[in-house]
């Protein structure tokens, strides 16, 4: 007779388990996005948790994303994001709620509003996102741009309420126009 043994739980395991718990409770984008925000707060791992030593280098300038989970009924993906210094997003928004959480390093996120008529970026704030820092956020309103500003590589989790796999990304849209202060 062979004894099966199963296997001890990874620190990804158990934030998946809280993050499915968060999602299941059917609420809407903004208090889903509050409720895996907190579960993500009370399971914060480490990159070296998530990532390999190899997964961590690139060139500055330059951001890479591994993808760690996509939930087998689509409700939300979790993927790795190295940010070397340097490294910027365009202004854009989600398809959806998403959380983040900052694992090394300091993630910048510049935020914006659309002009009422649709042809300009209003500056509407700043986050310096520093390692353990959390947040979630849904759309509307969810217009930004992250970069890291530092010296050193920033390694971010962020977790998406839809099968990336699928999708492809979770930008719904780019905005390439003027911002006013």
């Amino acid at each position: 007779m062979t004894t099966l043994t199963a296997r001890p739980a990874t620190d990804l395991d158990i934030l998946t388990a809280a993050v499915r718990a968060a999602t299941a409770r059917g609420a809407d984008w903004q208090d889903t996005a509050d409720r895996v925000a907190g579960a993500l707060r009370e399971h914060l791992p480490s990159p070296g948790q998530l990532l390999r030593p190899d997964q961590l280098v690139g060139e500055p300038g330059t951001s890479s994303g591994h993808m760690l989970h996509v939930e087998p009924d689509g409700s939300f993906s979790m993927m790795a994001i190295v940010w070397q210094p340097g490294a910027e997003t365009r202004v854009h928004d989600h398809v959806t709620w998403c959380v983040f959480g900052v694992l090394a390093g300091a993630e910048h996120e510049d935020l914006y509003t659309l002009s009422d008529d649709g042809t300009a970026l209003i500056e509407a704030g700043a986050n310096p996102n520093p390692a353990g820092e959390v947040s979630g956020f849904a759309p509307p309103g969810d217009i930004h741009r992250v970069r890291n500003l530092g010296d050193a590589t920033a390694v971010s989790l962020h977790i998406y309420g839809t099968d990336l796999d699928r999708v492809g990304s979770s930008v719904r849209r780019f905005y390439d126009l003027p911002v006013q202060g």
